[in-house]
């Protein structure tokens, strides 16, 4: 169903004023112009799981624990808490736009509603871009775990390693199989998506409780091993800069509860907590494993912690037995972490599609009657990833660079909410709320995740070689991210020409 503007569609006087917390599912929506077709079927629990789930510390700790530690040495953990603590800033801003303006697509409506249309849909078009692209990685990070759970998942080849050519195109096939799947499931529906989703989660978080005692009961050293930088002395913060990539990279997607918050139960309330707990959970979970894991290596100093990372550590400290069982806790981790994603990303071209910002919007924008999800989109964004695992097949420099910019390209769509939100409290134009709200701290708040999101946009796609094309040898690997961001940009400004206008937008 296209939005349509509250003056055309009978909306109460003062509805974007002050924000009532107590109302129908149908009324929630009808306030800013849309019907309810996305089924509420979501409680707290489940809210917060595709937050969590999203960030998935398992996944992406995992994933990248060799990239920070190779660049950073042991020091590099003190990246985690700076970018922990500049995500609680964007966090927090989120919070409030997701007690006022609980709709599916959260990004984009959020955005548009704090600038204008135009802004609002490039913003969209960003995270889309970024979460089709974060669908692959979080799937092809299963060539991390299985292989060392397995020999018999290595099906191409011999040699597992993602440089590789059987490692990558190895990493293409279990990755593709991983997104077919996750594709049925979050096509069939939210409710039966939401219970795979919360018992992955679970698991999750029991194997990261169990990995950390476990890990801290092994350790060989004490927690002063933060304190090394890995034998760089002087000249560290350049180093120190390009390890936060890692945690630039993990803790970003905290707001997939706000993209659900169509099929979320009295979603005003729960979606603010949810985005809130899904990023603590993920900051204080994950910091305790960077700690725990760097306490437990059998060494810091002969390379194989930068080459082999976590799962080094686990089958290493805790024997194999042990370490495998935990990878498997890992790998479905990775399995929810890509579900999750898939579906966030479903929920964003719906609402583009709806608003026909998308082509093809009168397809993208519609609900299945028999399972109550956006079956079309959530199609489209599989394919589209697996068309970007076919990449990494001989071209692994070329996928590494593409999954690291996908982080840049998300930073500037929430930069993208949070600058016009800053802009709109200055000149005092918030409506109220009895929902959660920051008060008089939140143009500090604000500020502070401005701030921080240009710098990391800054920090991330600074063409560096060592990052992009450590290989040497290709220019366009170098300044990948910057060609990237590029066109993304021209590519969304040709799909969203024309197809926005201010009175499409209940501000």
């Amino acid at each position: 169903m296209t939005a349509s503007s509250p003056a055309t569609t009978g909306t109460p006087a003062g509805a974007f004023g002050t924000v009532i917390l107590e109302e129908s599912p149908h009324d929630e929506l009808a306030i800013f112009g849309y019907a309810q077709e996305l089924k509420r079927s979501l409680g707290p629990f489940a809210s917060f799981a595709a937050g969590f789930s999203f960030v998935s510390i398992l996944t992406t700790v995992f994933q990248l624990f060799a990239f920070g530690f190779s660049f950073g040495g042991p020091a590099f953990f003190w990246t985690w808490p700076l970018v922990f603590l500049g995500q609680l800033m964007v966090a927090l801003c989120f919070a409030e736009l997701a007690a006022r303006y609980p709709i599916a697509g959260c990004v984009y409506q959020w955005s548009r509603r704090m600038s204008t249309p135009t802004v609002g849909a490039m913003a969209g078009w960003f995270m889309l871009v970024g979460q089709i692209v974060s669908v692959a990685a979080a799937a092809i990070a299963l060539q991390v775990v299985l292989p060392s759970v397995w020999s018999g998942f290595q099906v191409v080849g011999g040699d597992p390693t993602l440089t590789t050519s059987s490692g990558a195109t190895n990493a293409v096939l279990l990755g593709s199989i991983l997104i077919v799947a996750t594709t049925i499931i979050s096509a069939v529906g939210v409710r039966i998506m939401s219970i795979v989703n919360s018992v992955g989660v679970a698991c999750e978080l029991a194997g990261v409780a169990l990995l950390v005692v476990l890990l801290f009961t092994h350790a060989q050293r004490g927690a002063g091993v933060v304190l090394h930088t890995g034998g760089i002395g002087h000249g560290y913060l350049w180093p120190f800069l390009i390890s936060a990539l890692m945690a630039a990279y993990v803790m970003y997607g905290f707001d997939s509860a706000g993209e659900l918050s169509e099929e979320t139960h009295q979603p005003r309330r729960t979606a603010p907590r949810a985005i809130l707990r899904a990023l603590i959970a993920s900051g204080i979970g994950g910091g305790l494993l960077l700690v725990a894991a760097l306490m437990a290596a059998p060494s810091v100093s002969d390379g194989r912690l930068a080459s082999g990372g976590l799962p080094y550590v686990l089958t290493s400290s805790l024997g194999s037995g042990v370490g495998r069982a935990l990878l498997i806790d890992v790998a479905v981790a990775i399995c929810v972490c890509t579900l999750a994603i898939q579906t966030a990303a479903s929920r964003v071209a719906f609402s583009l599609s709806r608003d026909r910002i998308l082509p093809l919007s009168s397809h993208l924008g519609r609900v299945s009657p028999a399972t109550g999800a956006p079956i079309l989109p959530t199609v489209l964004v599989g394919l589209l990833a697996i068309l970007l695992l076919v990449v990494n097949v001989g071209q692994a420099q070329l996928f590494t660079a593409l999954t690291g910019v996908a982080v840049v390209v998300v930073y500037l769509a929430y930069l993208m909410v949070t600058v016009p939100l800053l802009v709109r409290r200055v000149r005092g134009g918030l409506p109220e709320s009895d929902g959660f709200s920051l008060g008089r701290a939140g143009i500090g708040v604000n500020l502070v995740a401005v701030l921080y999101g240009g710098f990391m946009v800054v920090n991330m796609a600074w063409p560096r070689s060592a990052v992009y094309d450590p290989a040497g040898g290709h220019w366009y690997l170098q300044f990948f991210a910057l060609l990237f961001v590029a066109a993304v940009l021209a590519v969304g400004a040709l799909v969203t020409r024309g197809r926005t206008t201010p009175a499409e937008v209940a501000a």
